[in-house]
């Protein structure tokens, strides 16, 4: 297959119909090699003690050997060639000037082999869905994140589903920066529940201000994560970006907007259908939420999944699951996600004791 840029990387194959002993038979074994053309990328794309290409190797179930600038791939023909792909993306985001970090090879090794664990050659490019913002340029790192911002492009409402740590806040508030820069919407808008889906702040010290922001940190960080401090600062005082508890948008419409709910599974049903009911002319709205996560008193319904239930199949909307497998933080979240869900599961088929 013709992957990269010829002109950046050499690459030849040598296919062998032989087997690794203990391989599967039906694996067809093949080796590659790759020549880069610039040795002084080579330090950041392999990694500190080649710690990316070990990385790569056991993932893909492959054997990488450097030798200058060239890189030697052997292994299973699909896994050979996932490796090949993604030490070809790599490096051309090297040369673009992108720091080649162990998230990065993640995430690289997730698009490529589209989440399935296996080189079947199936490919996402990221580049296809990469976000400019004035402090960098944000990319998915898995399939379903580009499944994700690609239903935020065409779809005025979008419910991102699913654990921590799989990116639908920060994607989201990536695409809403991007489409403020871009003098698409005239303001930012993004709310939490704040403490309870009652809202009862009363209790806190200080101003109305000091009660709610903790609960809206998170938003803040997305914030001065894509955007200098001090824009970050102008636009929240000119009201070009508001960040606001869910009780601040009673009785308002949200128009000219990108509007974000995070946290959404902490809402009531009543406090979901006037959420979703303020989206006016010209207006994008993303919520998103991990049904997992409810922190409601008991017997209260979550606004959700309460929404899920009701609304998918609607036009005009897009409602995108994430799994444990499309975590971009450290590689335990997503087993403690997948333990957690199995101990889930088994606690349904539970009987009650006295």
């Amino acid at each position: 297959m013709n992957l990269g840029h010829p002109s950046s990387a050499k690459k030849s194959s040598k296919k062998s119909g032989g087997n690794k002993a203990g391989k599967s038979r039906t694996k067809r074994q093949t080796s590659l090699q790759i020549e880069f053309d610039d040795n002084k990328l080579l330090p950041m794309l392999f990694g500190s003690h080649n710690a990316h290409l070990a990385k790569i190797e056991q993932k893909l179930d492959v054997i990488l050997n450097s030798r200058g600038n060239t890189v030697a791939i052997s292994g299973p023909q699909d896994q050979a060639e996932a490796a090949e792909e993604v030490l070809t993306r790599l490096y051309d985001q090297a040369k673009k000037g992108h720091e080649i970090d162990a998230a990065e090879v993640d995430g690289t090794l997730r698009m490529v082999v589209s989440g399935n664990g296996e080189g079947n050659g199936k490919t996402v490019h990221a580049e296809d869905y990469a976000i400019k913002t004035q402090k960098r340029q944000i990319a998915p790192r898995s399939p379903q994140q580009a499944v994700y911002l690609d239903a935020i492009d065409n779809n005025d409402l979008v419910f991102g589903l699913g654990p921590a740590g799989t990116g639908k806040t920060y994607l989201a508030v990536a695409k809403a920066v991007e489409s403020l820069i871009n003098g698409e919407i005239e303001r930012i808008i993004l709310s939490r529940p704040a403490v309870e889906a009652g809202e009862q702040l009363g209790f806190l010290p200080g101003d109305m201000r000091e009660k709610v922001d903790p609960y809206l940190r998170p938003l803040y960080d997305a914030l001065h994560d894509m955007m200098p401090e001090n824009q970050v600062a102008k636009k929240l005082e000119n009201g070009e970006i508001e960040v606001a508890p869910l009780a601040f948008m009673r009785g308002r419409t949200l128009s000219d907007a990108f509007v974000i709910l995070d946290e959404a599974q902490n809402t009531t049903a009543m406090q979901m259908k006037m959420f979703l009911t303020r989206l006016g002319e010209n207006a994008s709205m993303v919520i998103t939420g991990d049904l997992s996560q409810v922190d409601l008193p008991s017997g209260v319904r979550s606004g959700l999944r309460d929404a899920v239930e009701k609304l998918e199949g609607v036009k005009g909307m897009s409602f995108i699951r994430f799994t444990e497998t499309d975590v971009v933080r450290h590689p335990l979240v997503a087993r403690i996600i997948k333990a957690y869900d199995k101990q889930d599961i088994g606690n349904q088929y539970l009987k009650p004791t006295d």
